[in-house]
């Protein structure tokens, strides 16, 4: 310990300049995982609210929601044998104020259930983003598809759909505008372990989250800059103890000759790190927090505290690995060849 803190001072700017590249690439990440989180919930906010439980579509729909249709019969007798199964459907579209302006919405319906809001025929709740845009209890809205109107009843959060805000609507109206009465999909929750059905495919919610060709292209690409990062912070560990354990290696052959263990010369390469990953992700993590305030309200960014709390110790992983690697050298020389060795 002392060994470290006293190698610290003496090159405070070899580690301040290392513990400033950790903190900027932390930082990034903790951004871009934020970026990637919120995006994650302005696209698909209404499936990830779900409880755990099994969504059921159409095998014949190929993984496309929006062509999955249940029958009615399979239907009544899933939910009749299942307590708190519902069927449900989500489809693209629009409503149109008495300005005739259009807004795009997720219409979402479903049958009784406590996950989506009880609406009446004629009635609308939509998500509370929309009460930002203007938009106030009671307003009245058309669309093409139905013979009447709807009015807004009350707002609901946290109801997002591929990245529009969702209109819950009754089924009736649902089945006016889509012209059938045959929903697209089942949701059965953990507790009733329902196995397979047959005609129809099953899926977890983060599989069916996949079957959203937006939300995987976002998540992949974004998931990918995260740990390329990660990585990158990996291996400049790894360089930067390296360099300095060349450099060390007529120290450490000293050291080792008036017997200082192996073991003593890895931990002070490993409290170096910790200092350095514990300072510089402690920055990170109060600027990124207090980006998630400062941010602007349209900007769909979300960095929970699990998710902080798991890149860090993911950094403190990589790092801990990228420190070790680069001290295997201190361990396999013997004292008197190091120190010929950084005499040369």
């Amino acid at each position: 310990m002392n060994l470290a803190w006293k190698e610290m001072k003496k090159s405070k700017t070899k580690f301040v300049i290392l513990g400033s590249i950790v903190f900027l690439i932390s930082l990034l990440t903790f951004i871009i995982s934020g970026l990637a989180n919120g995006l994650s919930q302005d696209n698909a906010a209404l499936i990830k609210n779900l409880p755990d439980g099994t969504i059921y579509m159409e095998t014949a729909a190929e993984e496309t929601h929006a062509l999955s249709a249940i029958d009615m019969a399979m239907q009544q007798a899933v939910l009749s044998e299942n307590d708190g199964a519902f069927a449900f459907s989500i489809q693209m579209g629009f409503l149109l104020n008495e300005q005739d302006e259009q807004q795009s919405v997720a219409f979402a319906t479903s049958t009784g259930s406590a996950q989506f809001p009880d609406v009446k025929k004629g009635e609308i709740i939509l998500d509370r983003s929309l009460e930002e845009d203007g938009i106030k209890q009671g307003d009245i809205f058309t669309n093409s598809q139905l013979d009447g109107e709807f009015t807004v009843a009350d707002f609901s959060n946290g109801a997002k759909y591929s990245h529009a805000a969702v209109a819950f609507i009754h089924p009736d109206d649902f089945a006016e505008m889509y012209r059938t009465d045959e929903l697209q999909m089942l949701f059965v929750p953990e507790a009733a372990e329902l196995g397979a059905i047959a005609g129809l495919q099953s899926f977890s919610i983060e599989a069916f989250l996949n079957t959203l060709p937006s939300y995987s292209a976002e998540q992949l690409s974004l998931s990918m800059i995260v740990w390329f990062l990660v990585v990158i912070s990996g291996m400049l560990f790894a360089i930067f103890f390296y360099m300095m354990n060349i450099q060390k290696l007529g120290l450490y052959g000293i050291l080792k000759a008036i017997g200082v263990k192996t073991g003593a010369l890895f931990r002070m390469i490993w409290v170096q790190m910790l200092v350095i990953t514990a300072t510089a992700l402690t920055l990170a993590i109060v600027l990124s927090q207090l980006f998630e305030i400062l941010a602007p309200s349209d900007m769909p960014f979300y960095l929970p505290v699990s998710t902080t709390l798991q890149l860090s110790a993911v950094f403190f992983a990589i790092g801990f690995a990228g420190a070790t690697l680069s001290g295997f050298q201190i361990r396999k020389a013997q004292p008197l060849q190091a120190i010929q060795q950084g005499e040369g």
